[in-house]
């Protein structure tokens, strides 16, 4: 079963071996093992860091529990198997060479090549779930966000590495960081290039969370335009399946870390399909709101958890890998083919 389509537990795993399930499954490694660690709350001595950055204490504990998934606080590298987030969305070449990574082993685990469309969402998924938690882990357990843009990581996928330059970030007003900040609205986030450093305050929860979103976004949107013509999908699709990378790295790691239930009542509350600017135009013609979690899908999935040994995911996935089509029953539990036909 894959890490993707099943509860999140700390025991032993590889990454990407096939169960009943699907190729994207886990993150971008090759093999790791997790083990129990004692967790902390959100406003506990991790969250209460007086370093001024956001993330390295928080990789330092992920590193505990998922040894094989490395985070070093770096500039970014290339070459010897490096792959720099710069890299990756202005050299096609250099997204090909990681798609094609992911159609060598699609071969050897399946025996027969993968389309290239689904060698290349099992490649943006493998991307996405490891450096989308370089946001969602500093927020989960700091209450900070940092601001990257791709050139700011580099990613070898052989080893389970990644490298994080950090920089600006956003954080709450009783953060150690915040005196002194310049405040800055959620919204306001870089697109092209990174900000300078410093914590920036915003004034709550939930303006942390839209700062979140809006980081996240901001970084996976030139992300998901290099795939694009190697996925051959729409937006919507796209931002569909960052959507399930995002929601379920967290989980994940949520659950090696011991608070899998507070990472799935967070991601709810994170990708919550409400809607902003509901107040506006009605009537037939108008125009629907977009989700307050727009680009992202609505809605993290997550269902009833599923009875120790049952077959059903506790989630539903919003976007579909397409892996059975390189064999008929590699289907995920939690395959909207399935739970939504």
């Amino acid at each position: 079963m894959s890490a993707h389509s099943t509860r999140p537990t700390p025991v032993a795993t590889a990454v990407g071996r096939p169960g009943p399930g699907t190729g994207t499954a886990g993150p971008a490694t090759t093999a790791f093992t997790t083990g129990h660690s004692t967790a902390t709350t959100v406003r506990g001595t991790t969250a209460h860091s007086t370093a001024t950055a956001a993330g390295p204490a928080a990789y330092r504990r992920l590193g505990q529990v998922l040894p094989a998934l490395r985070v070093r606080c770096a500039p970014p590298r290339s070459g010897r198997g490096w792959l720099a987030g710069a890299d990756l969305v202005a050299r096609p070449a250099a997204l090909r060479e990681l798609i094609s990574h992911d159609a060598r082993q699609g071969l050897a685990r399946y025996g027969r090549p993968l389309r290239p469309d689904v060698a290349a969402g099992i490649g943006l998924h493998r991307f996405v779930w490891p450096v989308a938690l370089l946001f969602t882990l500093p927020w989960f357990l700091e209450r900070r966000v940092p601001l990257l843009v791709p050139g700011d990581i580099a990613l070898r996928r052989r080893t389970g590495e990644l490298t994080v330059r950090p920089g600006a970030f956003l954080c709450l007003p009783d953060d150690p960081a915040a005196p002194g900040a310049a405040a800055l609205p959620a919204a306001v986030l870089p697109a092209t290039a990174p900000p300078p450093p410093g914590a920036r305050t915003v004034p709550d929860e939930a303006a942390l969370a839209a700062g979140l979103r809006s980081a996240l976004a901001d970084f996976l949107t030139p992300v998901l335009d290099a795939f694009r013509p190697e996925v051959r999908r729409g937006p919507r699709t796209l931002w569909a399946m960052a959507t399930d990378a995002v929601v379920e790295g967290l989980w994940y790691a949520g659950g090696l870390l011991g608070e899998e239930e507070r990472a799935r009542t967070e991601l709810a509350a994170l990708f919550a399909p409400g809607v902003s600017g509901a107040s506006g135009p009605t009537g037939p013609r108008a125009a629907r709101p977009a989700p307050e979690c727009a680009p992202f899908t609505p809605g993290a999935g997550f269902t009833a958890p599923a009875s120790g040994g049952s077959e059903r995911s506790d989630r539903c996935r919003a976007s579909c890998c397409l892996v059975y089509t390189a064999r008929a029953e590699a289907m995920c539990a939690g395959c909207p083919r399935v739970t939504r036909g």
